[in-house]
């Protein structure tokens, strides 16, 4: 495999949308270039790690906040002009705030309402997309996500 086609490899990531009241739990973060953008919960998947890990971890990671998946919202790609990510989404419940740190990239994780979301400078296309399907009851059983490590 040429370092072209590698380079051209989807990146997996997960993310994890979580509404209460009305609000999205949000990441605010520092993007590579410097600016600060919002996003849901989300990263890569680790080596060893299951999607529903990683969502989990990157939520707490990110957030503080422990949550309890409810579904699988979707898969989606995304590419920039030198990366393709492939992102399987989730709905989450929030269960409990803790004390854990954040990430180091994390400014900040915040309850914002859809018309804040809009108005703010987003990660990627897919922070809204994964919004408007959550919102339009997009929602796949977790029992699709099968795992043997």
């Amino acid at each position: 495999m040429s370092e072209t086609e590698r380079h051209n490899l989807p990146h997996l990531t997960v993310a994890v949308v979580i509404e209460r009241e009305g609000r999205f739990l949000m990441v605010e973060e520092r993007a590579a270039n410097g600016a600060t953008v919002f996003n849901q919960p989300a990263g890569h998947v680790e080596s060893g790690e299951t999607l529903i890990e990683a969502a989990l971890r990157e939520t707490l990671e990110e957030t503080a906040w422990e949550v309890e998946l409810e579904a699988m919202l979707g898969i989606y790609t995304y590419s920039t002009a030198t990366t393709c990510y492939q992102r399987v989404c989730f709905t989450a419940t929030p269960v409990r705030q803790t004390t854990a740190p954040l990430d180091p990239a994390i400014v900040a994780s915040h309850w914002l309402s859809r018309e804040q979301i809009q108005s703010s400078a987003l990660r990627s296309p897919l922070v809204m997309q994964a919004i408007d399907d959550f919102e339009a009851g997009e929602r796949t059983p977790l029992s699709v996500v099968k795992t043997q490590l």
